[in-house]
């Protein structure tokens, strides 16, 4: 990691010099307009780069641990309960300040009895939650000099404004907007493209009556899923508002439409929202009961969101927006074009590894990934939905607290993609109930019911860039061999050797 030399004391104002060294020192990059926004951290902690400045060093105050590196630190001191925590805290002021990181407090308290049984008040951080404690309770030791990039990374990243990331789209990267769109004109020139439909959300009664204060009358008492924990609205509206998390917890629940007692679709009596035309036809449908989740709602405050993924089963999906707004970033998938910048993935892609927040993306990558060949990017807002495509990578974050809905779907153009998703990644198969051993097969039997001259197409696709991707490999394989000078063959050894690899 990078260091450089800040004045020490430099952020104990809002007017930081604007020379970007404080960035440096943690590896990333942001404009000086959004640098001024970074307000001074509240227990007085620096980055690393303004130790070199500084006469005094509260890390040596913990002895023999000063050799070790903070990374390494905080991996220890995730094995802590918190008494051990608040004891080790009260020892010196440089593991005060690891101790009281809010990281370690949100994993203790997110498997603590409380939280699963949703009986707390939420108190402003995860720390004041998990002991109970009130605001005038909670102590704040002066840390001057306690200089950590470890400590004072997620800071910064809750502090960066999002505006220089989500505005001045450069208009090659523009996600395609338009009023409305039929079935036919999605099915014969959209399904593959990202795009926003300004229009259709509008006429939802949900649109017209949803809002914080709306869902609070009518569902607070209700639990929903946010990531790991299941907690009441009216729970999760508090920590919502009251929250300086990196990374805020994403309400996601798939059981809302009953939860909420909702009637999707324009054929239901009342109906409280329907699949805009485009997006009317779901082959998943023919498994009935037995189809794989495919409604959300969607819940957050401005800065939460979801790293870079594709979405479940090769599946397509669309994102309405009822309140607030959300940018996206988006990059096409095949087996020629690598994964977004910094992010990496397996050989199968069923293990992604991303910056562990959004903000930390954007600052490290984001001007790279706007000069990457088929990046799109915008901001769908209230009242609008995007369309996903298969396979397609994307990041979200909301840039105000927002209510959305999405639903996965399998449209006709991507029923082979599915097929051969569902039948050679079976282990990355996701959504479906238990009694289903085999998706696959349960698709493809239901398929040949309704669909047997879609399906029949969709196999002959497959078989088509099977054959395709094999002549690939033999020319490859050939040309290997005849650069050579004869055929293709591994062997040991130096030059002169004549064994080969059976």
């Amino acid at each position: 990691m990078k260091s450089s030399v800040v004045p020490a004391g430099c952020l104990d104002s809002v007017d930081i010099q604007p020379s970007g060294g404080v960035l440096e020192s943690l590896g990333l990059e942001q404009s000086a307009e959004s640098l001024h926004s970074i307000p001074p951290h509240p227990l007085g902690i620096k980055p690393s780069g303004n130790q070199y400045t500084s006469s005094l060093n509260s890390k040596g105050s913990i002895g023999p641990f000063q050799l070790f590196p903070d990374e390494l630190l905080a991996i220890f001191l995730e094995y802590l309960d918190s008494s051990t925590l608040r004891f080790l805290g009260s020892t010196c002021k440089f593991l005060y300040a690891f101790c009281r990181s809010d990281d370690f407090w949100k994993s203790l308290f997110i498997d603590s009895p409380e939280s699963k049984s949703g009986s707390f008040d939420w108190r402003g951080t995860w720390r004041s939650t998990c002991l109970a404690l009130s605001h005038d309770q909670v102590c704040r030791v002066n840390c001057d000099f306690v200089f950590s990039d470890v400590l004072y990374r997620p800071f910064l990243c809750t502090h960066t404004s999002l505006e220089p990331y989500t505005t001045d789209i450069p208009r090659a990267n523009a996600i395609a907007r338009l009023e409305n769109l039929s079935f036919d004109e999605f099915s014969g020139r959209w399904s593959d493209k990202p795009f926003i439909l300004t229009k259709p959300v509008h006429e939802w009664p949900v649109f017209k009556s949803w809002n914080t204060e709306a869902l609070l009358h009518q569902y607070g008492n209700i639990k929903f899923r946010a990531e790991a924990v299941d907690w009441t609205l009216q729970t999760y509206v508090d920590y919502m508002n009251n929250s300086s998390d990196e990374s805020p917890l994403y309400l996601f629940d798939r059981g809302f439409v009953d939860k909420m007692q909702l009637r999707v679709g324009k054929h239901q009596s009342s109906p409280s929202y329907w699949i805009p035309e485009c997006f009317g036809e779901d082959l998943f449908a023919v498994l009935g009961e037995n189809r794989p989740d495919d409604k959300w709602l969607i819940v957050g405050p401005a800065r939460s969101g979801s790293t870079f993924h594709k979405d479940p089963n090769a599946t397509s999906a669309w994102n309405a927006v009822i309140r607030g707004s959300k940018y996206w970033i988006m990059f096409p998938s095949s087996a020629s074009s690598p994964p977004p910048p910094g992010v990496y993935v397996s050989e199968d892609q069923s293990e992604v590894t991303s910056p562990l927040s959004i903000a930390e993306w954007l600052l490290g990558f984001h001007a790279e990934a706007r000069k990457t060949p088929g990046c799109v990017e915008g901001v769908c807002n209230e009242g609008e939905i995007l369309h996903v495509p298969s396979g397609w990578w994307h990041l979200v974050v909301n840039l105000d607290a927002s209510i959305a809905i999405t639903q996965n779907f399998v449209p006709r153009s991507h029923l082979a993609g599915v097929l051969s998703f569902l039948k050679d990644k079976p282990d990355q198969i996701s959504g479906f109930k238990k009694d289903v051993v085999d998706p696959y097969g349960t698709f493809v039997e239901r398929m040949q019911v309704d669909y047997s001259e879609l399906l029949n197409q969709a196999f002959a696709d497959l078989e088509k860039t099977a054959e395709v991707r094999k002549r690939k490999w033999d020319a490859a394989v050939g040309n290997a061999g005849e650069e050579s000078g004869g055929g293709f063959s591994f062997g040991f050894g130096g030059g002169d050797s004549d064994e080969e690899v059976p």
